[in-house]
C-alpha cells in the first residue's frame, strides 16, 4: 500500500501549497474560455462538436490532478470557484448586451450572436459542469482509496467516462433539445463524448508526469479517508 505523504502539522493549521492556486487559475481559465468558444458548432472530419470541446477536456485533466494530489475537498473548492466564475461571466455578458450601444457602434447584433447567451444555455452549461465535475472528483477520490493509490490511468479514464458522459449529455440535451434536429443532437453528443474521452486517454502520460511532479514538489499525496463528500461543503477537512 502506498503511504500518503502527509507531514504532521499543528491542530488547525492550514497547509500551504506551492502550485495549488496556479492549478486553480488554469482550471478556471480553461472553463471560461471553453464556455465562450462553445457558441460555435464546427465539424472536424466525421465529428461534429461545439468549439469549446477543443479545450474543455483539459478541465477534467486538471480536475483529476487536483483530486489525485490535493484530495476531494480542495478539488471541491476549485469546482465551486469555476462555477462562480462561469455564472458571473454569463451575468456580465447578459448585462452588457442589454445596455444600449453607443451611437456609431454597429456590432450589437454580432455581440448578441456570440456573447448574448440565452438563459437556457447558461443553465445547461452550469448544471452540466456541476454534475460532471463533482462526479469526476468523487470517482477519482473513491477509486484512489479502493485501489490503494495504484493504477492512476484506471482512475482518470473511469472518472472521465462518467463525468464527461454526464456533462456532455446534460449540456447538449438541456441546451439544444427541440432546437436541433434529433440526428444532429445525437451526433453532437456522441462526437463530443468520443472526442473528450479520447483526449483524456491520449493525455494519460502527461497526466502521470504532472501528478508525479506535483506530488514531489508539494510533498503531498492525499487519500480521502473519512472525507465528507457533500458537494455543498466548502471548507476542507482541516479547517
Amino acid at each position: 500500500m502506498t503511504t500518503p505523504l502527509r507531514p504532521a502539522k499543528p491542530h488547525g493549521a492550514r497547509r500551504a501549497y506551492l502550485y495549488y492556486d496556479l492549478v486553480m487559475v488554469a482550471f478556471v481559465a480553461v472553463l471560461m474560455i471553453s464556455n465562450v468558444a462553445s457558441t460555435k458548432i464546427l465539424t472536424l472530419g466525421p465529428l461534429t462538436f461545439d468549439g469549446g470541446t477543443i479545450l474543455f477536456p483539459l478541465s477534467y485533466i486538471f480536475g483529476d490532478v487536483l483530486t489525485e494530489v490535493y484530495g476531494y475537498a480542495r478539488s471541491r473548492r476549485v469546482i465551486w470557484a469555476g462555477f462562480g466564475a462561469a455564472a458571473l461571466m454569463a451575468a456580465v455578458f447578459a448585462l452588457v448586451g442589454a445596455l444600449p450601444p453607443a451611437p456609431g457602434w454597429e456590432n450589437q447584433e454580432a455581440y448578441e450572436a456570440i456573447l448574448g447567451l440565452t438563459p437556457r444555455i447558461v443553465v445547461a452549461s452550469l448544471v452540466a459542469y456541476w454534475a460532471g465535475s463533482f462526479a469526476n472528483a468523487w470517482i477519482m477520490a473513491r477509486l484512489k482509496v479502493v485501489t490503494q493509490g495504484r493504477w492512476l490511468w484506471v482512475r482518470t479514464i473511469a472518472s472521465t467516462l462518467v463525468g464527461e458522459g454526464l456533462d456532455t449529455f446534460l449540456f447538449v440535451v438541456l441546451a439544444f433539445a427541440g432546437t436541433f434536429a434529433p440526428a444532429l443532437l445525437v451526433a453532437v453528443i456522441v462526437s463530443n463524448y468520443v472526442f473528450k474521452v479520447g483526449i483524456e486517454a491520449v493525455a494519460t502520460p502527461v497526466t502521470y508526469w504532472v501528478v508525479n511532479g506535483l506530488k514531489r514538489a508539494e510533498n503531498e499525496d492525499y487519500y480521502d479517508y473519512g472525507t465528507d463528500f457533500n458537494p455543498f461543503r466548502l471548507r476542507t477537512e482541516s479547517e
